[in-house]
């Protein structure tokens, strides 16, 4: 145990795929820990083990996190020096990191934050995309009616979108993307700092095609979209539009005719044939 005035909660920031990207400052503090909660002490272990590092492991995850809320800070209370991973990439981020920072610090107790690889970051900057602005949405809902409102309500954020995603739905994302936001561009960038990393971008409709089509997707996946395009940005702020209108416009920016009926027989709340039909008509 260190002495009282030195107790302190570390979040400390792992690598996100390749291990050497961990630094000096987020080995010695892990060395340093007298106890090391994590989301999955498996996953943890491997890293300690690739550095030869020895420290108690506890796991804090979302499902536990609460009950270990007191004890951390007494602990912290009392001198020790307690850290904090998630299981890659900075804790606190999408993770229930948070919980314990916010709490440590409605007790007045010290909280020091060890910089590491975030996939939020790292993603911007490998989509190449403006990201002057940005919001990071994290996971979208799984079912697709409701992916496609948080979409939709998520339209008009002035910046780029950042969402995780699973490889086993990522491909149906990025459908629903191409049916909310068809003129933007969106980058799937996947297995960040590992050796088959990937970025992969294009307008959405194509970007979705081309992930349609492939057998499998693996690996960690995160999507990054371009915020609102200029003519885009002049049609949030108008009313509604009539079907019909929203069909010339899905037709003046070259999007396909099924693509377009399947999307606005949701927007619409319509069946896709009528759509279709309407469009066929126009």
């Amino acid at each position: 145990m260190t002495d009282a005035q030195h107790g302190v909660l570390s979040l400390v920031g792992t690598p996100i795929g390749n291990l050497d990207d961990a630094s000096p400052r987020v080995l010695n503090t892990l060395r340093a820990a007298d106890v090391l909660l994590c989301e999955d002490t498996r996953v943890t272990a491997k890293l300690l083990s690739r550095f030869d590092i020895r420290v108690p492991l506890q796991r804090c995850d979302q499902n536990v996190i609460a009950s270990r809320v007191q004890g951390v800070l007494e602990r912290v209370g009392a001198g020790d020096r307690v850290a904090f991973v998630s299981d890659a990439g900075m804790p606190g981020v999408s993770d229930p990191g948070q919980h314990l920072v916010d709490a440590a610090l409605d007790q007045g107790l010290p909280v020091e934050v060890i910089p590491g690889p975030s996939a939020v970051t790292c993603a911007l900057v490998a989509s190449g995309l403006p990201m002057e602005h940005f919001f990071f949405e994290g996971f979208l809902p799984r079912k697709a009616g409701a992916r496609t409102r948080r979409l939709q309500e998520l339209a008009p954020v002035p910046g780029a979108l950042v969402f995780y995603e699973s490889p086993h739905r990522v491909a149906a994302t990025a459908q629903t993307i191409a049916e909310v936001m068809p003129r933007r561009r969106v980058a799937l960038v996947r297995e960040l700092t590992k050796l088959y990393e990937e970025v992969v971008r294009d307008v959405a409709p194509a970007l979705a095609d081309e992930l349609s089509a492939r057998d499998e997707i693996r690996g960690e996946c995160v999507l990054v979209v371009e915020g609102p395009v200029a003519s885009e940005t002049v049609e949030l702020q108008r009313p509604a539009m009539s079907l019909d209108e929203a069909i010339a416009a899905g037709i003046e920016a070259g999007e396909s005719k099924s693509r377009l009926a399947k999307r606005l027989s949701r927007e619409f709340d319509l069946a896709r044939s009528e759509v279709y039909d309407r469009i066929l008509k126009s």
